[in-house]
């Protein structure tokens, strides 16, 4: 029987991680790990964390008994793995856990704007039950432009080609079996820009992805295309985007996320984290685009969904069965 620590956990996980680990000895914590928790930690081969609880190399030294470290978590920053690396301690992450659900957010902004339903539901708000002004379009033959075809992406291509859309896909690293098998085209950025009427992006912000929409690479775009962003608020120069809606180069904006928002690493933080939830809402309440009519804005909740916090368990505790088992799963290397 092994024996394992939660560390960063609520209520509702740990009653669900107790139902999933049923035959292991469990202790839960709902404060991050630090140095005052490794006297009680000692004979935990098994240590589950979140992003707030730093795992260096005098911790990991600390822990003579430790085995396993599985982070709740794709980043990986926060633990020293060269060290447990040395120690023998294994690492494991989560590395995916949201596509479909980034996808069918991606999907509803996009309707949200296609259909004007933002502008349908503000105006019955106010007894106003008038249709002028709301006239849609269909996304039948419509074209979608991918800007990052990985796992979201191609996710949110399957969910497009079931509206009986066209679409056209840039990624640094194209795979053309499935663009056979799903019957879309790899296209450059600026082909993609220049024949989308609605434009997705699914990129991470990097140095190479930074201000990739910018002042010049809006001018590549089709006028009167959508633009949704569902990856990271600094993929998009927010000036050049409020240019873009003010000359009606764009005809809306479809956001989950904001430029300024650069802090928020793991999209947990915004529900364990009082202080990023609040930096954000500084963010909205301050952002010119948000007055804009046509641009529909959620507030960083495209990977928010119960299953996908479920998956976020689930793959934690496949990781701590496949270690235990002597066949692990998803090694931070």
């Amino acid at each position: 029987m092994s024996k394992i620590a939660f560390f960063e956990i609520k209520d509702w996980e740990k009653k669900y991680l107790q139902k999933k680990l049923k035959n292991n000895n469990l202790e839960f914590f709902q404060d991050t790990f630090n140095f005052t928790d490794i006297k009680k930690s000692e004979k935990f081969d098994i240590i589950s964390i979140f992003i707030y609880s730093k795992m260096n190399k005098e911790i990991i030294n600390s822990l003579p008994n430790l085995k396993m470290l599985a982070t709740r978590s794709t980043g990986f920053d926060h633990i020293d793995v060269k060290e447990c690396r040395n120690k023998k301690i294994t690492v494991c992450n989560v590395p995916y856990y949201g596509e479909n659900t980034v996808a069918e957010h991606t999907f509803a902004l996009i309707l949200a704007l296609s259909r004007n339903v933002h502008k349908a539901y503000v105006r019955t708000l106010k007894q106003d039950y008038s249709i002028e002004g709301l006239k849609g379009f269909d996304l039948k033959g419509k074209t979608l432009g991918i800007v990052g075809a990985g796992n979201i992406g191609m996710h949110v291509i399957r969910i497009a080609k079931s509206f009986s859309m066209h679409v056209l896909a840039y990624d640094s690293k194209p795979d053309n079996f499935l663009a056979e098998v799903l019957h879309f085209k790899y296209a450059s950025l600026p082909e993609v820009l220049a024949n989308s009427d609605i434009i997705s992006l699914h990129v991470p912000d990097n140095e190479n992805t930074h201000h990739l929409i910018n002042k010049d690479s809006i001018k590549k775009i089709k006028k009167g295309a959508i633009l949704i962003n569902t990856s990271r608020g600094g993929i998009v120069d927010t000036q050049a985007l409020i240019e873009a809606l003010d000359k009606k180069i764009l005809a809306g904006v479809g956001l989950d996320v904001l430029e300024g928002e650069e802090l928020i690493k793991e999209e947990k933080q915004l529900l364990s984290d009082p202080k990023k939830a609040e930096y954000f809402g500084q963010i909205m309440r301050d952002h010119e685009l948000l007055n804009k009519d046509n641009v529909v804005f959620t507030p960083h909740i495209a990977f928010y969904s119960q299953e996908a916090l479920e998956r976020i368990l689930d793959t934690t505790v496949e990781n701590i069965n496949n270690f235990i088992s002597g066949n692990p799963q998803n090694l931070v290397k």
